[in-house]
């Protein structure tokens, strides 16, 4: 529990060299492991040019149409009320939206199956690419979490 409730400036992240986009920033930071930025920097460039190369579109605006598919507007917290534990549906909030929807194209991307695609950045390119036509792992995600708002949509009486 926090001892005081003063407010947390948020940090802006520095744009990215090649499309000098923060969202692709952050896209990078969460390909990230070990401290290892420029390996996550050129996964997620080398998918970029793929999609360039396959679309013959502006990738960076391809992957901002996927974002907007991928964010989720309901989530659903769990509420414990008298004992009990009910999943309350809430808004999502627009910092998370966008976590949210970066998180779910990775793990997307992560677990496609490596019949067709040998490296990661050709999966992260092609699960873009799908969220871009409202298809893909991180879309079932989202609709998923849709589906379980609306399911508990009678708990929504608990928010508070």
């Amino acid at each position: 529990m926090p001892r005081s409730k003063r407010i947390i400036k948020k940090r802006s992240l520095p744009l990215d060299p090649i499309y000098q986009s923060q969202l692709v920033t952050r896209l990078i930071n969460r390909v990230m492991h070990d401290g290892k930025k420029t390996v996550a920097q050129n996964q997620v460039y080398r998918a970029f040019d793929l999609i360039e190369k396959k679309t013959k579109k502006n990738p960076l605006e391809i992957f901002n149409l996927a974002l907007e598919n991928v964010k989720p507007s309901m989530e659903v917290h769990p509420r414990r009320v008298g004992g009990a534990a009910y999943q309350v549906p809430m808004p999502v909030r627009g910092e998370r939206r966008e976590a949210l929807a970066i998180r779910w194209l990775i793990k997307a991307a992560k677990i496609r199956p490596n019949k067709e695609y040998h490296n990661f950045y050709e999966k992260l390119a092609a699960e873009i690419l799908d969220a871009h036509e409202n298809l893909g792992g991180a879309i079932k995600k989202k609709q998923d979490v849709h589906r379980m708002a609306e399911a508990n949509k009678a708990f929504s009486h608990f928010r508070w």
